[in-house]
């Protein structure tokens, strides 16, 4: 065996060496290679360098595959170990809202007061009922692997629930368990896609979408949607963008970041654009499904004429059911498809956690809906989103679309971009906005460029009345600073 070595690096990437350059701190060996998509928010508060810019190297990526080499010195001479990234791994960008998330906590820590709007978490607790279960199974043993797919009493319960709640008639071989709804839509995007195929996703969209299809090598195709629209896919684009490629189609109702939520006959009006490709799928992603506020109703896709063959349908129980630590979603769909997840999982996390399946038998038994714990909690949801539309239709320069559903405001604020602030420079885009309002509001955002939109802003209204008070009259005294350059 050699003696213990000591490493140096030798060599790095052109965009490695350039974004270490910039850098305040000396970068651990494995830091150095993740900033090449740097991922940082650079705030004035306490000279923390925490900047949200992300540089999207790609296509020097691309060009310039991470040819870096650590040189290890021992007994037996000079070794040169390959240390690069998969392309794959490189033309994957890092979560903006995780990032976003994790940087706001760390100023708090540091003592800044800043007011974290940016997470899409629910902040009520875990109803007891289900943190009951939870700890019961922990006490009475239940704590060994299940099977992959997710415990007979689980995918049993989740059948009961789509039947009833949804209209759909699904068997329980039809039902995977994973850890979050975030595996089981990967798992579905990897199983379906081929190299080269195409994945529709209209914006904005979650962030993880797109990365999703690049991970399967699949390419991401934007079909962008507009605020006089809610957000909502136009069909005839749908239909103008399609091709022999196209594979998938990703659906989101109630939307994450724009709460918007799709009515049943625009749907129907996609779903007849479906059925004439025969290629193409539908994956819906309905993990708000409960968050919903009245008129407005929940339509699952697979419900649709002739859609529940093509239909991949997603859900879990992180946001109606306050479980977001959890960590615990399900796919339902064909059991060609499910299977396919399924041997997917098998190499991949195995089985989801038995106490959280045990939780979730627990949730799925409190009533229609998550009856009145989820009730309870949609309520308070809508008093809040109602009290930010008010107050932010009062403000000049701020477009709106009122959400229907989830907890996220989704604005447009372009009409601040293009003013100078002293001390700061130029707010050109919602990155920039959001840096500012950072500095100078202490509120942490999310700027919509991550959702495909640069125009707009999310702000998750996930926290109490009381915080989003705070957190708006800072927003509204720096935004007062910057006064609109363009006319609304």
């Amino acid at each position: 065996m050699p003696a213990a070595s000591s490493y140096s690096l030798q060599t790095c990437s052109s965009s490695a060496r350039s974004i270490a350059s910039k850098t305040t701190q000396p970068l651990a060996l494995t830091d150095r290679h993740q900033r090449c998509r740097s991922l940082s928010f650079s705030s004035q508060l306490h000279r923390l360098d925490l900047s949200i810019k992300i540089a999207d190297s790609r296509r020097e990526l691309d060009s310039n595959r991470l040819n870096a080499v650590v040189r290890a010195q021992s007994s037996l001479g000079t070794m040169e170990v390959d240390i690069s990234l998969s392309p794959r791994v490189n033309s994957v960008k890092p979560s903006k809202t995780v990032a976003i998330t994790d940087q706001a906590t760390a100023l708090v820590q540091a003592g800044v007061p800043v007011i974290r709007l940016a997470a899409g978490e629910p902040d009520f607790d875990t109803p007891a009922v289900i943190a009951e279960a939870g700890i019961n199974a922990i006490r009475e043993g239940y704590t060994r692997y299940t099977p992959n797919a997710g415990t007979s009493e689980l995918r049993s319960a989740i059948c009961r629930k789509l039947k009833e709640e949804n209209g759909l008639s699904y068997t329980p071989d039809q039902i995977l368990v994973s850890n979050g709804a975030k595996q089981s839509i990967l798992q579905a995007v990897i199983a379906v896609c081929s190299p080269g195929d195409e994945v529709l996703i209209p914006a904005p969209f979650w962030v993880s979408y797109p990365e999703m299809a690049r991970l399967a090598d699949a390419t991401p195709v934007i079909l962008p949607t507009q605020i006089s629209d809610n957000f909502l896919l136009d069909p005839k684009l749908l239909e103008s963008k399609l091709t022999e490629k196209s594979r998938l189609l990703i659906l989101c109702s109630p939307s994450n970041p724009t709460g918007s939520v799709y009515p049943r006959k625009l749907l129907e009006e996609i779903a007849g654009i479906v059925a004439r490709h025969p290629r193409l799928l539908v994956l819906s992603d309905e993990i708000y499904e409960h968050i919903i506020y009245s008129p407005a109703t929940h339509t699952s896709f697979a419900a649709l004429h002739d859609m529940w063959e093509r239909t991949l349908t997603v859900n879990g129980f992180s946001k109606a059911f306050a479980m977001t630590g959890w960590r615990l979603g399900y796919l339902a769909g064909p059991k060609h498809f499910v299977s396919a997840c399924n041997k997917i999982q098998s190499q991949f996390t195995s089985g989801a956690s038995s106490i959280s399946q045990k939780a979730a038998v627990a949730a799925l038994e409190m009533g229609y809906a998550g009856g009145e714990a989820v009730a309870t909690m949609v309520k308070a949801f809508r008093e809040r989103r109602d009290f930010l539309v008010k107050g932010f239709r009062e403000l000049d320069g701020v477009k709106i679309s009122e959400p229907q559903g989830a907890f996220y405001l989704f604005l447009d604020f372009s009409s601040y971009y293009g003013a100078e602030i002293d001390g700061f420079g130029k707010i050109d885009g919602s990155e920039s906005l959001c840096r500012y309002l950072l500095d100078k509001a202490q509120v942490a955002l999310v700027p919509g460029e991550a959702f495909g939109d640069d125009t707009c802003i999310r702000i998750s209204y996930a926290a109490s009345l009381s915080t989003l008070q705070a957190a708006f009259e800072r927003i509204k005294k720096a935004l007062v600073t910057l006064r609109p350059p363009v006319p609304v």
